[in-house]
């Protein structure tokens, strides 16, 4: 098992390349199951995560090609990612197996486009989450109202259509307010929907936008993605094209709050900042130095951190997937900072890690009172999740002496070869394994 070894106390500075994004990635890459020819995609990531997707998309009846990236396409860092081809070359395989889905929640993103073209699909029930519960009942609820028939049978979720779904207008919200996911599956199933489908409360994030872009260079008919209402006009068929994916905000504001957290100067290359204005107002209260020009942000901070109260909202407030990243940093702001989580209450694992590295951090319900400290200190912490993981990285960055993360396998699942840009750009930063350490 993998861990990360990191010297801390490097002020980082230069350039770096950001990928595309996971969370658009996954969606998409599922929606191909829907296309007649072969569809290109462009900016896929490099991650567990997706080669667990194209792994789903080959035992669902796919050709998968991941082409190699051009040479010198990583600048000054790693090289990246190369186009990926998906072909769909045998529409009888319906099931999603647990082999696969209990690598990646993200797996349920096929059962929408399955059922819509191949009026059958068995998809297994994703298992718990490390940052809370995360039904999948308005993927559900939501097909059902198209005209689906579900039931569940040995851990599986089995969903049926008799001859075509049918659009019809409904309601889309949660508990924890509209799902991202969600909106995605009944979006993508209703492109091949009979007549009109409006989902009203739908998820306004990049990512919906970023696939309903796709759907719509494969034939589809849908408005009103970004706002809380899309409309869809079913259309018989759908035909592959190419596409490049968004790039990833979530690693953009991680690699923004690295340049603040060690005092850098970074550029950011390749990512768009009007999907991160929420978390740039935030910075900029810390004390982060943030300007733009032609899809490249510059970010520095001040040497005096200022402490700020934040809340995780749905898009276009701040995203609970850069919470922990933010916290880490506020661990060294001078006075005391409150950070309260909308969407996942239970989201807060990192906190005994940073501590254990000499946050002072108390957790009060969905609630995090964050006391600044003059410095951190490197200690042996110990991953639970994605973001999690990308606290303690940054965290480290700064800390004083040594730091070892272990199960960084979290961070494969999201970060593209992120050790090697931090080494890019100044980190002292290694891949260990546990017969290396011994």
């Amino acid at each position: 098992m993998d861990s990360f070894l990191i010297s801390g106390g490097h002020r980082l500075k230069g350039s770096v390349e950001i990928s595309g994004s996971k969370n658009s990635a996954l969606p998409i890459m599922a929606a191909c199951l829907m296309a007649e020819g072969k569809t290109t995609l462009k900016g896929i990531p490099r991650l567990l995560d997706i080669d667990s997707m194209n792994k789903l998309l080959g035992m669902l009846g796919c050709d998968v090609v991941r082409h190699e990236p051009a040479e010198g396409a990583g600048g000054d860092g790693p090289a990246l990612n190369g186009p990926l081809d998906i072909t769909v070359v045998d529409e009888n395989r319906c099931e999603a197996p647990y082999e696969i889905v209990k690598t990646m929640r993200a797996s349920i993103c096929v059962l929408g486009p399955v059922l819509a073209k191949r009026k059958k699909a068995i998809v297994s029930i994703p298992g718990g989450c490390a940052i809370g519960d995360r039904p999948v009942d308005l993927h559900v609820r939501g097909l059902q109202k198209l005209g689906a028939e579900f039931h569940t049978e040995n851990g599986n979720i089995i969903g049926e259509v008799r001859g075509r779904l049918k659009g019809c207008r409904m309601y889309l919200g949660g508990a924890q307010g509209p799902t991202v996911l969600g909106t995605i599956n009944v979006m993508c199933a209703a492109t091949l929907a009979e007549g009109q489908t409006v989902l009203v409360g739908a998820a306004c994030e990049p990512e919906v936008v970023d696939c309903a872009n796709l759907l719509n260079k494969m034939g589809a008919k849908i408005t009103g993605h970004g706002t809380p209402e899309v409309q869809i006009e079913g259309v018989e068929s759908l035909k592959g094209c190419e596409h490049r994916v968004i790039p990833d905000r979530i690693e953009c504001g991680t690699f923004m709050i690295a340049a603040a957290i060690t005092n850098g100067e970074l550029e950011l290359k390749h990512c768009n900042l009007d999907h991160l204005v929420a978390v740039a107002d935030r910075l900029e209260e810390v004390g982060v130095n943030i300007c733009r020009e032609n899809g490249t942000i510059r970010v520095s901070s001040a040497r005096r951190l200022n402490p700020v109260e934040m809340t995780t909202q749905p898009y276009p407030g701040f995203p609970t997937d850069l919470q922990a990243q933010l916290m880490a940093l506020l661990c060294l702001a001078d006075g005391i900072s409150v950070v309260t989580e909308r969407i996942f209450p239970d989201r807060f694992l990192h906190v005994g890690e940073l501590n254990r590295m000499g946050g002072r951090v108390r957790k009060e319900g969905a609630t995090a009172v964050v006391q600044g400290v003059r410095e951190l200190q490197g200690a042996n912490v110990m991953a639970s999740d994605l973001r999690a993981s990308a606290a303690l990285v940054l965290a480290g960055l700064v800390a004083k002496g040594t730091t070892r993360i272990d199960r960084v396998y979290h961070i494969d699942r999201g970060y593209e070869k992120i050790e090697q840009k931090l080494v890019a750009v100044g980190a002292q930063i290694e891949r260990i394994n546990e017969k290396a350490w011994g």
